[in-house]
This record gives C-alpha cells, structure tokens and sequence, in this order.
C-alpha cells in the first residue's frame, strides 16, 4: 500500500532555510559550478551547520512520538540541487539526527512546483525568487529571513503568527491601507465583526497545527501526566475593537490558538522577546526587522503590503548570496 501523506502536517523545507550555506554559496560564486560539484563532494562528511529554520523543524519532528510508526509531522526536503551534490544536504540531516527521510532534488529547476503533489501546508525557503513564485501560483510559502533570535530550550514547539495577510486574507489590510487609513479600517472591523475573513496564505498550517494539538488534547485525557507540547499564538497589530473580527474568525473556521496578543501598533519584538518562539509568521518586512533579532522569522509575502514593483526585493533582510541552482536550494 502506498504510503499516504493523509492526516499530517507536511512542510516542504529549502536546504537554505534548514541549513547555513554561506560558505557552499560563496565557493560557488567564486569557483563555479563544476569546481562545486568537487567541493561538495570532497566535504560530504563535513556536516552543514542549522540554518534559521533548523531549531522549529527539529521540534516540530519531536512531536512524532505522539503517534509512533504513523507520524504526525512530515517534512520533505525540496532542492534545486541535483541528487549528487543534495547528498551532503541529506547527509547533514543523517548527521544532526533528524527524521527526515524523502527528499526532492530538481537540478536547477524550481522544487516548489511538487507542493501541492505533497499536500504541503508550508513551504520554507531562503531564497526569495522561489518563495514569490511558489505564492504567485497560490502556494503556501514564507521566505526566511536571517535571524539571530532562537526559541526556549525546552522541547514545546511555540509557533507565533500574524493574522492579517498571513492566517486570513488581507481584505482589512488593504482598507487600512487605502486612503480612509486606521479611521476606515476601525469602522470596517466593527461593521463586520461578525463576517469571517476569508483564508490566507497559513489558514491550513494552522488547521494542521490543530489538528496535532486535537490528539495531544485527547493525550491528555488518557495520561494525567502529559504536558501538550506545541503551542500557537496570534501576535498582531490589531486592537480593540478590531479584535473581535479577528477572534470571531478563528471560531468560525473552527480553529483555535493558546494566546493571541492584540498590540495596536506595539513593536512585537517586545513579545517574541518573552515569547521566545521557534518561529514567527508576518505579512510585512518591517516587523520581521525587530522579530528576527527574538525568533525565526519567516516573510509571507502576499497581498497589498507585498505589492511592489517587479524586481524589488527585501534584501535588507536575506542572505546576499545569488539565486543558484546548487547552492541555493
């Protein structure tokens, strides 16, 4: 029978969001591609280090112990290496002891188009042609951006979000953004507060996330003893009375979160500080330069905040390295 990717949670993981690949992109740059081949080669045991994304991924795997020999979490990884130089990236993952075991390797060519061959519900990449892509063509994808802050120690997986743009659509955004502004927004919300947003770009990453907290509730119940491990948080920059439409979203979609941190306008690295989660979500390039320096921090890059002119980047906050069909996975 074959095996099915039914009742998971499934990401689809760049080699440049696991792993650190600074110094593989800078030989390429320097040497070339068949120089690069060599390289790999000879440096196949030399393990990659974590990349921004490797702390979350490892957590999230740790959670397959909920369900042993039917795991919860699957993670693929999706390259643009071809299968010779991808063996140090699966080499690493042997090394750094992490249950992944399938991967997709595509030569130069974009991976991202096999997403929704795996039912993915988040694509992680470091490389923002292939995450801009994968989202024109509606797929779940989040750029991610260096990022100097690490989760908690501990093994509970906390995964923070924004909500506007990034768990539903950003039909409110684009009204703050029009010409009525904060005014127009309020007035909006308060109209609607009982409409429901329509999905955005994570609204299934978080009903998967759900869907594994459902069976640690269930856990629960069965051992008195068990402390549920993962952990979701709203962390936005809406306020009262703006709020409501948001919570009423939630519960209409039939999905729920443990904290959710209505802010109006407070820098949210001042709660991803406490937080310390293992990644954070966000729609817009200007919060993520004060998340990044407390969590893994991964751009969504859809709807009006991210409508700008063809060729624009936010390479203020990636790596400088060029797109690659080898190194850049």
């Amino acid at each position: 029978m074959a095996y099915t990717l039914d009742n998971r949670l499934v990401i689809g993981v760049a080699s440049s969001a696991l792993f650190d690949l600074a110094e593989s992109d800078a030989f390429f740059t320097e040497h070339g591609e068949v120089a690069y081949r060599k390289y790999q080669a000879d440096n196949i045991d030399v393990t990659l280090n974590p990349g921004a994304a490797f702390g979350f991924i490892r957590k999230l795997l740790g959670l397959n112990n909920l369900r042993p020999g039917d795991p919860l979490v699957e993670v693929i990884i999706l390259s643009r290496n071809d299968p010779s130089t991808g063996l140090r990236v699966m080499r690493s993952v042997e090394q750094h002891g992490l249950a992944i075991s399938r991967a997709v390797f595509t030569q130069g060519e974009a991976p991202y188009t096999y997403i929704g061959a795996f039912s993915m519900s988040l694509f992680l990449s470091g490389q923002e042609s292939s995450v801009r892509a994968a989202m024109s063509d509606g797929f779940p994808a989040g750029l991610v951006v260096d990022s100097s802050g690490r989760g908690s120690e501990d093994e509970t997986v906390r995964v923070a979000l924004d909500f506007d743009g990034v768990v539903a659509s950003d039909e409110a955004e684009r009204i703050y953004q029009s010409d009525g502004g904060l005014s127009a927004f309020q007035e909006n919300e308060v109209a609607k507060r009982t409409v429901p947003l329509e999905n955005g770009p994570l609204s299934e990453f978080l009903r998967d996330l759900n869907m594994i907290q459902e069976i640690e509730r269930e856990r629960t119940v069965s051992d008195k003893t068990y402390a549920p491990r993962l952990r979701v948080s709203i962390v936005t920059a809406r306020n009262a009375p703006a709020h409501e439409r948001a919570v009423n979203t939630l519960s209409e979609w039939g999905v729920t979160v443990n904290d959710a941190f209505f802010l109006g306008g407070i820098d949210k690295g001042t709660v991803l500080e406490v937080m310390r989660p293992d990644i954070y979500f966000d729609d817009q390039q200007s919060h993520l330069e004060s998340t990044s320096k407390h969590a893994a921090s991964v751009l969504i890059p859809y709807g009006v905040a991210n409508e700008r002119p063809q060729g624009e980047s936010v390479s203020r906050l990636i790596s400088t390295a060029p797109e690659m069909p080898e190194a850049g996975a």
